[in-house]
């Protein structure tokens, strides 16, 4: 294997799985559509009632469904057939973007009902989302699944940077309907991707219905100290240390409020984030996630406290771009802890709650970032919250020894040679709780 090979992203399971090469690039195009319709909702919007209030309130309408409906949708999807869950989520989806065209073509419907439309898609991606979390340990050797996050992060970045410029394009030609029409359409890839996907009903004991498997998938996740520890660090380095909505205070401070440095913040974020993930063949191969992770989520914290620091412009991008490369790898390591050191049949419900706590972090370190610079300044407000980020990181890192040496579907250190899923805390449940039934 050449030295090239060996450092860009790992492709070994687009020749090893088939399936996986279809799913990934339905999957794909389908986000090059979701990116389109984020920005065309945003714009919508604010050329209806040009009110920051309505905004904001795309925001919720994405949120709170996903929140509202993310766990108890894992404990469903980990009862049924993942496949047929995955499924009616993409056509459940499609046809939301169907009724947005249509009353894009129109123009004659209220705000609140486009934003209704965008919490039901969102709650029809908050059963996919933890459907979609099964397929990479079940498609994939474990050896490959890291590879196969990559090339999931890899793509999922690049349709993240290119979706929003399509959008512009279409918009400014053709307007808000064709944006929404052209993400139906995208759909339809995912759905033939996801078409050819084996049946995958959950291996070992179905999820009990309602709050009872919800409180099971919780009590895995309290119990089992790597898979706990990689959340509580993703959100150590998102609720202390996000910075994004420091960024215009930051630059009036710093940089005297000009809007190409501004555009240039999150870009670089954007920037290191692709390229880390390009490059992340050495990362996945090590099969190291739990120690990977913390080290990244380190790098995070720091590189945010410098850019804090820093009063040069071009010094300010390059901590911006080693705290994007960072968080990527970061995420790309969490990722792979959560999907092979989760027993399959608890995979959907810590596929979801893994969701939650990705939506809800970088919403809760805005807001924090925004709270903290208003009684003190924006770089304060970076410092601290880089080195915050940073302490909390390595107080998890020195009381989780089970992340420090986590291994990509290993063994526990606490139980040599016992299998991680079995020396977690029981879920089973109690021998007088009724069965488990069909939904």
């Amino acid at each position: 294997m050449s030295l090239l090979s060996r450092v860009l992203v790992d492709v070994r399971p687009l020749r090893s799985s088939p399936v996986f090469r279809r799913l990934l690039i339905g999957r794909t195009v389908s986000t090059l559509g979701g990116f389109m319709t984020m920005v065309t909702v945003m714009y919508q919007v604010w050329d209806t009632t040009h009110s920051s209030v309505w905004s904001g309130a795309v925001g919720l309408a994405q949120a709170l469904p996903l929140i509202g409906v993310g766990l108890f949708a894992g404990a469903w999807v980990d009862r049924a057939d993942r496949r047929r869950a995955y499924l009616l989520s993409t056509v459940g989806s499609a046809a939301c973007s169907v009724l947005l065209a249509v009353q894009g073509f129109t123009g004659q419907v209220p705000v609140a009902v486009v934003l209704a439309l965008v919490a039901v898609q969102s709650s029809f991606g908050a059963i996919g989302a933890p459907a979609a979390g099964v397929f990479l340990p079940r498609l994939l050797p474990k050896d490959q699944v890291a590879a196969g996050l990559a090339l999931n992060q890899v793509t999922g970045q690049a349709m993240m940077l290119l979706g929003p410029a399509v959008a512009g394009v279409v918009l400014g030609w053709w307007g808000v309907g064709v944006c929404y029409l052209v993400d139906a359409l995208t759909f339809g890839m995912a759905f033939y991707g996801a078409y050819g996907l084996p049946a995958l009903p959950p291996e070992g004991e179905k999820s009990r219905p309602g709050v009872h498997g919800v409180l099971d998938g919780l009590r895995f996740l309290t119990g089992h100290r790597a898979v706990r520890g990689a959340l509580l660090v993703d959100l150590a380095a998102t609720v202390l240390a996000m910075p994004a909505s420091l960024f215009p205070l930051v630059n009036e401070e710093r940089f005297g409020g000009d809007p190409r440095t501004l555009g240039l913040f999150l870009s670089a974020l954007a920037v290191g984030g692709v390229a880390a993930t390009a490059l992340s063949g050495p990362v996945t191969r090590l099969a190291r996630p739990g120690p990977v992770m913390l080290c990244s989520a380190g790098v995070w914290g720091a590189a945010l406290a410098l850019f804090g620091l820093t009063t040069s412009a071009w010094a300010g991008l390059g901590m911006l771009a080693v705290a994007g490369a960072a968080d990527s790898v970061a995420v790309l390591s969490r990722a792979t802890i959560v999907q092979t050191r989760t027993p399959d049949s608890l995979l959907g419900r810590v596929t979801a709650a893994e969701a939650i706590v990705g939506q809800a972090g970088p919403n809760l370190g805005n807001l924090r970032g925004g709270v903290v610079a208003g009684w003190t300044s924006g770089t304060t407000a970076l410092i601290t919250g880089g080195l915050m980020c940073l302490a909390a990181v390595t107080a998890v890192g020195t009381t989780t020894p089970e992340l420090r040496g986590a291994r990509a579907g290993g063994t526990d250190p606490q139980t040599p040679g016992r299998p991680a899923a079995e020396s977690a805390a029981p879920v089973t449940p109690p021998a007088t709780a009724p069965p488990a039934t069909a939904p």
